[in-house]
């Protein structure tokens, strides 16, 4: 059916503020990670994948061991996963995923961006069930019928398969993300993955322009802008 995901490549700000946040999102999941599955790669796949995508986006290895280090050494840090659903204009919606250890700033900083931007907060399922919770699992180098092929000889389920460009996108269950993994790589053993996220992906997508389209991205800078925000999803077409 095609999904028509944006196959982008990964690029690291270049201001100093959006670098901290990149870095400071990073060492907060690492260390939620780590905390709840163990420090050790091999034995915590979700670890390990997070780590390759900090390298990939150029984190620096030092902040990654020190997020590590601080459940190694026994630092208990506590942070609280949250979502908000907001409405934007014309039959925007956006999906905020958080990592906080203070839910009153969170929702706090959340609100002043609402309020300024003119949009409005949903209550919970009022958005999400207008997006599917997806894992997307980008690779070059095999083709459609190969990849279908290998998930088959696995006994891997999936949503959906789709190349764009030369990138062959598979869709699943996002706890079917590693045995996605493990079967490409069983028929591309030197694969490298363009794209590995969990996401929620909108079934149908909106056209904003003028003034609704300068609000939506405003409310996108802002939320880029709060330090407790890690994921943003959104069903406009940019």
């Amino acid at each position: 059916m095609g999904r028509a995901y944006e196959v982008r490549k990964a690029s690291i700000q270049k201001t100093g503020a959006a670098k901290a946040k990149l870095y400071s999102m990073y060492a907060k999941e690492i260390y939620q990670v780590a905390k709840t599955g163990g420090t050790e790669p091999v034995a915590n796949p979700s670890l390990k994948r997070l780590m390759e995508r900090a390298k990939k986006d150029q984190v620096p290895s030092d902040i990654i061991k020190r997020a590590i280090d601080k459940v190694n050494s026994g630092v208990d840090e506590s942070y609280t996963s949250v979502s908000y659903e907001l409405f934007g204009p014309n039959g925007s919606t956006l999906i905020v995923e958080c990592l906080t250890d203070n839910l009153n700033r969170s929702v706090s900083s959340i609100r002043t961006a609402l309020n300024k931007c003119h949009f409005k907060m949903g209550a919970m399922g009022s958005v999400s069930y207008m997006y599917d919770h997806l894992c997307i699992v980008g690779f070059k180098g095999l083709k459609e019928e190969d990849t279908i092929n290998a998930l088959i000889e696995n006994d891997v389920d999936i949503d959906d398969i789709e190349t764009n460009d030369d990138t062959t996108l598979v869709y699943g269950s996002p706890q079917d993300l590693f045995k996605i993994k493990e079967a490409i790589i069983s028929a591309l053993p030197n694969v490298d993955f363009v794209i590995d996220e969990i996401s929620m992906l909108p079934k149908e997508k909106v056209t904003l322009t003028g003034e609704d389209l300068d609000s939506f991205n405003k409310m996108l800078t802002m939320l880029d802008e709060i330090e407790d925000v890690q994921n943003v999803y959104h069903n406009v077409e940019i």
